[in-house]
């Protein structure tokens, strides 16, 4: 199998995990090792996750990673790895969100018009994975297609998402 997507995340100067992904007949697996860099290197567990079409993951291989470090440490060793493993993999994605965030607030600088600049918004936040327009987005007005474009781009900019009310706005308006 051809493996792409290859990711390296360093638990610690002893350990580390490699992930990537496969295609399968139905869909594709993300698949993990723990690796232990010294004093040999050796690979001490294996992790694999299958799906059909997409994940539900906070970041890329978070699934197969929380499992993989499950299976080789006890209880509280894993709980610290995951939780520093997240913290990094969420700050990349962080990190990626204000990006957009600033490149999609550009559409109000380079763009003259409102469907000018709700448009140019639009295209920029519909590159973040996981992030889908209604059907009816389009047949808004071009106020409420800014108000709710800006939103997004707002919780988008925010430096730490789960410090706020704990609600996300929606392209569609709603709160999650």
């Amino acid at each position: 199998m051809k493996h792409y997507n290859t990711k390296f995340f360093k638990v610690n100067r002893l350990y580390s995990v490699v992930c990537h992904s496969e295609n399968t007949r139905y869909g594709f697996r993300h698949l993990a090792e723990l690796q232990r860099n010294y004093p040999h290197w050796e690979i001490l567990a294996h992790a694999k996750a299958c799906y059909y079409n997409r994940t539900w993951e906070s970041y890329d291989f978070q699934s197969v990673i929380h499992d993989v470090l499950s299976k080789a440490f006890n209880k509280v060793t894993a709980k610290r790895y995951r939780k520093k493993i997240d913290a990094e993999a969420l700050g990349h994605v962080n990190d990626h969100f204000n990006l957009v965030a600033g490149i999609a607030k550009l559409g109000e600088i380079l763009c003259e018009k409102p469907e000018d600049q709700n448009a140019w918004k639009k295209r920029m936040i519909a590159t973040v994975p996981g992030i889908d327009f209604p059907e009816e987005f389009n047949a808004l007005s071009e106020e409420e297609k800014e108000k709710r474009l800006n939103g997004v781009i707002g919780v988008l900019a925010e430096k730490s998402p789960s410090a706020s009310s704990g609600t996300t706005s929606s392209p569609t308006g709603g709160a999650s």
